[in-house]
Order: C-alpha cells, then structure tokens, then sequence
C-alpha cells in the first residue's frame, strides 16, 4: 500500500484542529486575566463619577443655604435654589432621553442618592447598586463640613 503524497509545490490550506486549540486556549487565558481587572476598573470609574457628583450636589446644598438660610432634605424634587425645592437628580437638562433616568440615581445608574440631614446639617450619601458591587457595597458620603468617608470605618476619599 502506498499513501498518497502531495506534488511538490502545492500547499495545505486551512488550520488543523490543534492549532485552532492552542489559539482558542490563549485567548480564553488572555480572558480570564483581563476580565477581572476590567470589571476593578468599572468599579473603580464609577466611584470616582459618584465622588464628583456628590461634590456638585453638595455645592448645590451650599447654594441653597445661601439663599434660605436652610438646606434641602428631597434629592429628586426640581432644582429652584431655595431649601422649598430639592437637589434635581437628575438635572432632566442634561439627559438626552429622560424617560430612561431613575430619579435618585447617578448618571451611570451605579449609584443611588439620598440626603439627611436638618435645616443647618446635611449628609448627602451614594450607594452602590447591583450585583458588581458585591466586593465593594460601601456607600460614599459628604457632609456640610465637607468631610468625605468611604464605608462605616470612617476612611476619607
């Protein structure tokens, strides 16, 4: 018996089933390598923009103590500058499509916003939500005096 041989000159084509194996198995090595440090720096990104915008709130609760001499305890009510009006999340302005926005949540929707507080205090708090921020639920706060803490341990951001 003789086994077919191929003409000199003329070329495989295609891949073997190893080949397509050892690709297939670095990609799914490059995956699960990348993947985790992907989700960290959601994580991570979306903290930073609730940071920012616990800040905007905050100067807006300074605005408003300018002008009534009192702060506001309603985070979703319209925006007027005055302690009868609430903070505005979301400020409907800067949503393209408002029929899409949850009322007390940040921008990303990983956050959502609530306020406490009396008519010379406030604690304005985000708090994470979803299934990503298993590892990391603790909420974010600013106060009037301006200290920032991270979690219950009292660690500032």
């Amino acid at each position: 018996m003789t086994t077919p041989t191929r003409a000199a000159g003329s070329r495989s084509r295609g891949f073997t089933l190893i080949e397509l194996l050892i690709a297939l198995a670095v990609v799914a090595i490059l995956v699960r390598i990348a993947f985790p440090s992907y989700q960290a720096y959601i994580v991570r990104s979306s903290r930073q923009a609730a940071q920012s915008e616990l800040v905007a709130l905050a100067n807006a609760q300074e605005r408003i103590f300018l002008n009534s001499n009192s702060y506001t305890g309603k985070v979703t009510s319209p925006y007027n500058g005055q302690s009868t009006g609430g903070l505005g999340v979301p400020d409907l302005n800067d949503v393209v499509d408002a029929a899409s926005v949850d009322p007390g949540k940040s921008k990303d929707s990983r956050y959502t916003f609530s306020v406490a507080g009396t008519a010379t205090t406030f604690t304005l708090t985000a708090t994470p939500t979803g299934a990503q921020y298993a590892g990391d639920p603790l909420p974010l706060t600013i106060s009037e005096t301006g200290q920032r803490k991270w979690g219950t341990s009292g660690k500032t951001w």
